[in-house]
């Protein structure tokens, strides 16, 4: 069994102005690096439309009509300091989430044991009600609350090691008893959220703060006896993965020093953990990550495991 990569080209339709970080050559690049003939035992598959059902598990309906009725016209809009909308953006947003529900179901079906969606616009700073940080929707919280409802499953652990929080995500699950959300982030950096002490209605909430210039030796460390002794003890039944590849030391909105082997070395842990307890099944989905090279070499390393672990 291969691992199953979720993409669509409707992803590269989702533009940025001039400049902005977050921009389509980070997937070209990725795409044109999993195409080679290392990865030709990947198996490609194209990302849904989520439904509007399905974006309300994880957003209010006053939010979600106010992003469809956005009149582009090919006119770019704003939705905060560093989120924008244009003509291809809900499309985009729509398949990255409906690209995440997509992995549940591979998984939950046993037709695959792991998928990476490879998808644009990132989702864990979106609240419930608001754009924030690049993102317009919460796609790995909507697919662990979609797997939740409709697998019932009782314990759901999400993991964002993306160098920035992911408040969204925890926004999104902060009463949730049955999603576990574990973030390793920098501190101080944007967006501001993700102290220890928020730790959520149900106790589901666990953050790492990490400071700037920490290298891959102690976060490993911090990894080793925060982190994975946390999901041992919760012993998820569906582990899904924020994969945002900024915290690599060559990334310019970041200042976390981790190289791209640290990348397989969380990778492999992960899959460990769903080993022991889910049956393998682990879902990843491309978050940030802005130094093209970097992204490309630690996306495909995280790649890489995901197929030596797959079932």
């Amino acid at each position: 069994m291969s691992t199953l990569i979720l993409n669509h080209k409707d992803f590269l339709n989702h533009i940025e102005p001039i400049g902005h970080p977050e921009q389509v050559d980070r997937m070209s690049n990725i795409l044109k690096r999993l195409r080679i003939d290392e990865f030709k035992d990947l198996i490609w598959k194209e990302a849904p439309i989520a439904t509007k059902q399905d974006l309300l598990l994880g957003h209010t309906k006053k939010y979600i009509d106010y992003i469809e009725n956005i009149q582009t016209d090919g006119i770019t809009t704003q939705l905060d300091g560093d989120t924008y909308f244009g003509e291809g953006t809900l499309d985009a947003a729509k398949r990255a989430v409906g690209a995440n529900i997509s992995a549940v179901n591979a998984v939950m079906s046993g037709e695959f044991s792991n998928v990476f969606c490879v998808v644009r616009p990132p989702g864990h700073h979106a609240e419930s009600g608001k754009a924030m940080g690049f993102c317009i929707f919460g796609s790995v919280a909507i697919a662990a609350k979609f797997a939740i409802k409709n697998y019932k499953l009782k314990r759901v652990a999400i993991v964002d090691f993306d160098v920035h929080h992911g408040n969204g995500t925890q926004e999104i699950l902060w009463d949730n008893p049955n999603i576990l959300f574990v973030s390793t982030h920098q501190m101080p950096l944007w967006p501001g959220s993700g102290n220890k002490e928020e730790t959520g209605v149900n106790n589901n909430i666990l953050n790492i703060p990490i400071t700037a210039n920490t290298d891959g030796v102690i976060f490993r460390k911090k990894f080793d006896e925060i982190v994975l002794p946390q999901l041992d003890a919760y012993r998820p039944e569906l582990l899904i993965v924020s994969a945002g590849f900024d915290a690599h030391y060559k990334d310019p909105l970041a200042n976390i020093e981790l190289r791209t082997e640290d990348y397989a070395w969380i990778t492999s842990k992960l899959c460990d953990i769903a080993d022991r307890y889910a049956d393998g099944r682990i879902i990843s989905s491309l978050e940030g990550g802005y130094d093209l090279t970097a992204l490309a070499d630690s996306v495909a390393i995280h790649v890489k495991v995901l197929m030596e672990r797959g079932k």
